[in-house]
């Protein structure tokens, strides 16, 4: 009898060391099929710029992330799928249930824990920073987040302090105290931290330069972190209170297309139609923000609203009788996936901008954003181009409006 009643205890036992087999094997040759399949053409496709990390940088991670793969893969189809096979075949299913649960309880109480405390932490949303940080921002409801108003803190970066100034709507000013003029002739920028002046004072930022060589007035609409569809809905917002606006500069780069894709936060549709953030458990957000894969449909949506953004603040400069410009400041040689992307979204839609390259050693120390002397030569175009078109001191003093510097 004992050796009648063997059989049916070592079917399943062996039907489980078959079963974990199978599933091992699976995912390991999924992670050759991936280290195999994910060269550069790949990333080319599913891997947007980053303002901070060069595109050889990035070849190099997927390099390493695919050798990791192909070693993992051929560990998981030679070394642990035997291992496993054997190591259900000769455990029960109670002795399996009582080793396995604890560990599957920890894991998804500490997902839970995790998933509470990031809900309830603030600062959670894509591209903000702890509080303490300097230029202090604060959260918006239609915009995600904006710049602290009535205010002026200092952050250290680059061995300088730093001193940021706000006026009551939060455009950066020269002092705290200081206010930007509605009534007078305004050049518009809007952006993010490189039209900020990240790193800058305010004479070295970008817009005062450009009113020192102009002569007219600058309003700084730009904000830490902002996407695309961001500064082009702040500009639609405040672009009216303007009485006379009469240029106005945007910015754009291929790696601000990373943040037009984020969605928690206020965000635009291809129609620009403002969308609230779409609901999504925090740890995923986490995940993604780790993990930069995009599919080609998302990358594809984010250059039509990138796109329909930056043609539409063009089209509100042009009813305002203002000169519209899209500088496009290249900080790195233009690898062809940026080219791509550029010709995409602003020669698609035969937008006027204009490309400052910028030389590699124009940066702030230990960080990558444009220094005083790449904020010059930037300032120097942009201005060059505006006089062309007639923005000037003396033009629009000519017609009727008086221009004086803060």
């Amino acid at each position: 009898m004992a050796e009648r009643a063997e059989g049916p205890v070592a079917a399943p036992a062996r039907a489980r060391g078959l079963v974990a087999e199978l599933v091992v094997v699976v995912l390991g040759l999924a992670l050759l099929g991936w280290a195999a399949a994910a060269d550069t053409h790949w990333l080319d496709r599913h891997v947007l710029p980053d303002f901070y990390t060069p595109r050889e940088r990035q070849v190099l991670i997927l390099n390493l992330l695919r050798g990791a793969a192909a070693a993992l893969g051929l560990a998981l189809v030679f070394v642990v799928r035997p291992w496993a096979g054997r190591k259900l075949t000769g455990t029960t299913s109670a002795r399996l249930a009582y080793d396995v649960a604890p560990m599957a309880l920890a894991v998804a109480l500490s997902l839970a824990a995790s998933e509470f405390l990031l809900s309830r932490l603030p600062w959670l949303g894509t591209q903000e920073v702890p509080a303490p940080r300097e230029p202090l921002r604060q959260r918006d409801p239609r915009l995600g987040w904006v710049f602290v108003p009535s205010r002026e803190g200092v952050g250290r970066l680059g061995g300088r302090d730093i001193a940021y100034a706000f006026d009551a709507e939060g455009h950066r000013v020269r002092r705290l105290g200081d206010q930007v003029d509605y009534a007078r002739p305004t050049i518009l920028f809007t952006g993010e931290s490189v039209m900020v002046g990240h790193g800058l004072t305010w004479e070295e930022s970008l817009p005062a330069q450009v009113e020192a060589l102009t002569g007219v007035q600058s309003a700084n609409l730009a904000v830490e972190g902002y996407a695309t569809d961001q500064s082009y809905l702040r500009l639609r917002d405040e672009q009216a209170d303007f009485r006379r606006p009469v240029a106005v500069v945007a910015l754009f780069m291929p790696s601000l297309l990373r943040r037009t894709l984020d969605r928690d936060r206020p965000h635009l549709s291809r129609s620009l139609a403002v969308r609230p953030p779409t609901p999504s458990l925090k740890l995923a957000e986490v995940a993604r923000r780790a993990i930069p894969y995009r599919s080609e449909r998302s990358i594809d949506r984010g250059v039509a609203i990138s796109r329909a953004a930056l043609a539409d603040t063009v089209a509100l400069a042009r009813q305002r009788g203002a000169v519209p410009l899209i500088l496009v400041p290249q900080i790195r040689p233009e690898t062809p996936v940026e080219a791509d992307l550029r010709r995409r979204v602003l020669d698609g839609a035969d937008l006027p901008y204009m490309i400052v390259r910028i030389d590699p050693a124009w940066l702030i120390p230990h960080n990558r954003h444009p220094d005083a002397r790449a904020s010059r030569a930037m300032a120097k175009a942009v201005a060059g181009y505006l006089a062309a078109r007639g923005v000037s001191s003396a033009s629009s003093s000519a017609s009727g409006n008086r221009v004086t510097s803060n």
